[in-house]
């Protein structure tokens, strides 16, 4: 391997071997995450109907958002507690069963409140899974390959936007509300069948070692943690996903298609192509991402920032267009450069894993995991309200972006050459116990 990795071609004791099983096992992991994806953002493709279906103005539409993201990242750490503890499996089962209930309360919702407590059933749901497929993946490929199944995990799962943009969106519009999400929640039965029947949490032989009988009680959660957070490698991990993920994440998940249409003039159908145009590039540039870091995990650090200094001038562009509308074509570069968001915030989960032991990975994943999210859902509120109070001034609502960007970048900047130097002392440690375990 090119790129200063230091040998990370090699396997290294104890690491999985891969190959067609671990594949299998790993698709089906991907598959939850895949439909949680779709259930994730089958909103933001009807938020103009869940407004007239619930009488609701611009800030009561963002609660929706809002509340999701607020159950999915105060789930973070406690699902990360959970999978340490209990296992991939019974964590997955849990998410799916949730998620689809929430799914079918969602599409059966003639109140507000009814469909406020959908979505955050749904989104309590969805945080148990992205957590539990990144452990899949540590416990059924090598460790070299741990930032391209990542990145892949992602890319597959971000395809679940495609039948939100593609499909859901047409659906909505030929048979209803109900009918609509009513028919995707039936997909959580066939995700759950496939999990109780087939996925196991390791390869046989590479069982973990047993917990010592000290971890548990409250005592160990709270010393979990904070020697999770005391690694300058996690908390730079949820800075890079709290900078890079929510422009992406905000723009998919309600405000990219009122934006289009309402701000910029464009037809459903035309914001529909650009909203499909930013999980297409997500694919794109995942691949390209995950392949750059798995050899020069130097790039790391410059991949977030750039990806977050070109989403900034892309947005500032957009915004400050003299014209009413911006042309179509900054509209789809805008889109494009957007599709880096997501892969740019898995660069955090490249951090925060060779910081932590593997015993300690589902709770320091949990950290990085907030990061995005909170900013998300920060970013979902503040463009809600000031649009409602400005009469509906898109510019000065999005202008929130920059905000959070810049707080995002102090803190990477702050935080890198200490996580760096910490992840040399880890590898030169690990070098030498490879040297010295009997093979």
């Amino acid at each position: 391997m090119s790129g200063g990795t230091g040998g990370r071609g090699a396997l290294l004791p104890g690491d999985p071997p891969g190959g067609r099983r671990a594949m299998a096992v790993w698709g089906i992991g991907v598959a939850v995450y895949f439909l949680a994806i779709t259930y994730r953002t089958s909103l933001g493709v009807a938020g103009l109907d869940a407004a007239e279906r619930f009488h609701i103005n611009a800030s009561a539409l963002s609660t929706f958002s809002i509340l999701q993201l607020l159950v999915y990242a105060g789930m973070q750490i406690p699902v990360g507690l959970m999978v340490d503890r209990l296992g991939i499996k019974k964590v997955l089962v849990l998410g799916v069963v949730l998620y689809t209930v929430g799914q079918f309360g969602f599409a059966l919702s003639q109140s507000y409140a009814m469909a406020l407590g959908s979505r955050a059933m749904l989104g309590c749901g969805d945080a148990m899974t992205f957590i539990s497929v990144l452990r899949l993946g540590t416990h059924w490929f090598p460790a070299r390959r741990g930032p391209l199944i990542a990145q892949v995990a992602a890319l597959i799962g971000m395809a679940g936007n495609l039948v939100s943009t593609l499909v859901l969106a047409r659906l909505l519009h030929t048979f209803g509300w109900t009918q609509t999400f009513a028919a995707s929640a039936v997909g959580g039965f066939v995700v759950l069948a496939l999990v109780l029947a087939f996925l196991k949490d390791h390869p046989k032989g590479y069982e973990p070692a047993p917990a010592p009988a000290t971890h548990t009680g409250g005592a160990f959660v709270r010393r979990q943690i904070a020697d999770a957070w005391r690694e300058p490698g996690t908390r730079l991990g949820m800075w890079v996903h709290f900078t890079t993920q929510f422009p992406a994440m905000v723009f998919l998940l309600l405000w990219g298609l009122p934006f289009l249409v309402e701000a910029q003039g464009l037809t459903r159908g035309e914001a529909g192509e650009l909203l499909t145009l930013v999980v297409l590039s997500n694919m794109a540039i995942g691949l390209v991402y995950g392949q750059v870091i798995a050899r020069h995990h130097a790039a790391r650090v410059p991949l977030a920032l750039g990806t977050v200094a070109v989403t900034a001038l892309l947005w500032a562009l957009t915004l400050a267009w003299p014209a009413d509308h911006a042309p179509v074509w900054l509209l789809i570069v805008l889109c494009t450069v957007l599709g880096g968001c997501v892969p740019a915030s898995m660069i955090g989960f490249d951090f925060a894993r060779p910081a932590n032991p593997p015993e300690r990975q589902g709770t320091a994943s949990g950290i990085v995991n907030m990061g995005g999210f909170t900013a998300s859902m920060t970013v979902l509120l503040a463009i809600g309200v000031l649009l409602d109070a400005t009469g509906d001034n898109y510019r000065i609502a999005f202008a929130s972006v920059f905000v959070l960007e810049a707080v995002g970048v102090v803190q990477i900047l702050r935080l890198r050459a200490r996580a760096h130097r910490r992840e040399r002392e880890r590898l030169v440690t690990s070098r030498v116990e490879a040297v010295h375990v009997p093979v």
